[in-house]
């Protein structure tokens, strides 16, 4: 049973030229989408606490010397939040550019449409441009890790740590620019304390970590989201009641989500229920 918590103060905030009222505490992303803007976000998981570190959500606040980034900074009584403004949108435009030269953004929901809207063009700084490119890890018939897609937002460290599974499987090896999202110790996955629950395959935003099954079916050509259903059931292998989405594709499971509005687990589920469907 979820207990009742007192009700908090609301206070009004300036998005744009529109007045919204959101909750005291709720943060500028929170007040955005109150006002229908489509504010762009890649680390920011509404299930764990922003980590700042992509910063294509950054707005203007009245006032402030410095670009606020939305998903972390709190809204205040009176604020005003400039979302479009030409400052925030250079910045984001630079921001996907030096992501889109160095990283894989090809599976990234939105990315495409994000370098469009902003102008983005990650060619511009050339061909010679540092890149993370290296081999997919394929070392389980669970789950993939194609770290060429990794934007360092560490959300797969922070829902293998203590934000939600504490196995702690996942770190970061190496400094500045060699930095690489790693198993602890940068040790074999097999030898690493990983359990399989597939929570940083749940929450990564690139497609760095996939599924196999929609790994070897992008590399096959027939991975195709456009006919996929989604059926939204119980798992039947325990008493606790996690919520499965099943992303079905000919008549075949290729993949299980968990609704993050979930009250029994918010999105996390145990290598059973995420991984486990082949009985079906």
């Amino acid at each position: 049973m979820i207990p009742l918590q007192p009700p908090r103060r609301l206070i009004d905030v300036q998005i744009d030229d529109e007045t919204v009222r959101v909750p005291e505490g709720a943060t500028i992303l929170d007040a955005c989408r109150a006002a229908g803007k489509d504010v762009p976000t890649l680390c920011h998981g509404d299930t764990l606490t922003p980590k700042n570190a992509c910063r294509v959500c950054v707005v203007e606040v009245e006032g402030a010397r410095t670009l606020a980034p939305a998903c972390s900074r709190k809204a205040e009584a009176g604020m005003k939040v400039g979302t479009e403004t030409e400052r925030a949108r250079h910045s984001r435009k630079v921001v996907l550019e030096l992501l889109g030269s160095s990283v894989d953004m090809s599976t990234t929901p939105r990315a495409a449409e994000w370098n469009e809207e902003y102008g983005a063009d990650p060619a511009r700084f050339g061909a010679d441009a540092a890149t993370v490119e290296q081999p997919a890890k394929v070392d389980n018939d669970l789950y993939v890790r194609d770290y060429s897609k990794c934007i360092l937002c560490y959300k797969c460290v922070d829902a293998c740590g203590e934000q939600w599974q504490n196995t702690f499987a996942i770190g970061v090896a190496g400094r500045g620019f060699d930095a690489t999202i790693s198993t602890e110790f940068d040790t074999p996955l097999t030898d690493s304390a990983c359990v399989y629950c597939g929570n940083c395959v749940e929450v990564c935003p690139t497609g760095a970590l996939s599924f196999k099954t929609e790994f070897d079916m992008r590399a096959e050509g027939t991975w195709d989201e456009s006919r996929q259903s989604e059926t939204t059931t119980i798992c039947s292998y325990c008493g606790v009641g996690c919520n499965l989405t099943l992303h079905v594709q000919d008549n075949k499971i290729v993949k299980v989500t968990s609704p993050h509005d979930n009250p029994v687990t918010k999105g996390n589920l145990c290598v059973k229920g995420r991984f486990g469907y082949g009985y079906v």
